[in-house]
């Protein structure tokens, strides 16, 4: 096994696990079906989601089965991927921890949800599709790779278009001015660079779905 594709193995292994790990906890307290999110929103994930997971893993198996869509990428760009994942993954491990229970593997919220503003929630409102997209991105740079790296894109698109409306409405349904005072004062994806409100009284408490 070359380096590259090592890297891209702990890389990805060590968020799935991470993930997982967290996830699993979080269904002990109470999970959604994927069935109530509807048909939709199942094709999404089918669509875009399995073809990526797919090209992942045929790339840790046999990158030669992914030659078809490979990159011309000088070796320091493919270096730069391995840094940018591995600085990632404590960051991945902070947000998964800030969110805790909370943790929803659809746009719905739990009968228990409870909002979240500390960790990087403070300053992001979906800091685990930042972290992930990041990932994946690298991902995407070590093995060189234009599908890994154009899917990456295109599910962050339709996280940013399709799914965080869906999540911010329900958030919102559930919270009330609370959520409209959070979402406010931070950005959805990055820091907001300039806060517009006035700030609410610090609450403490587990977090948004990512």
């Amino acid at each position: 096994m070359d380096l590259f594709r090592f890297f891209f193995a702990i890389i990805l292994i060590t968020a799935f696990v991470m993930s997982g790990a967290f996830r699993r906890r979080a269904r002990r307290t109470g999970a959604i079906p994927r069935s109530r999110e509807g048909g939709a929103m199942l094709a999404m994930r089918l669509v875009f989601a399995l073809p990526f997971f797919l090209a992942m893993a045929a790339y840790i198996i046999n990158p030669r089965w992914m030659d078809w869509s490979a990159l011309a990428l000088p070796e320091a760009a493919r270096w730069a991927g391995v840094a940018i994942g591995l600085a990632v993954l404590p960051v991945l491990y902070w947000v998964l921890r800030s969110i805790g229970r909370n943790i929803s593997e659809t746009v719905l919220t739990k009968s228990d949800h409870a909002l979240v503003t500390h960790g990087p929630y403070r300053w992001v409102r979906h800091p685990l599709y930042t972290a992930a997209t990041i990932a994946f991105l690298a991902l995407g740079l070590i093995a060189a790779n234009a599908f890994i790296l154009a899917l990456a894109a295109l599910i962050f698109v339709g996280v940013a278009l399709w799914i965080v409306p869906k999540e911010e409405t329900e958030l919102e349904a559930k919270f009330g001015r609370a959520y409209e005072d959070y979402r406010m004062r931070t950005g959805a994806f990055l820091p907001r660079l300039v806060v517009t409100g006035k700030p609410p009284a610090a609450r403490a408490g587990p977090s948004l779905p990512a």
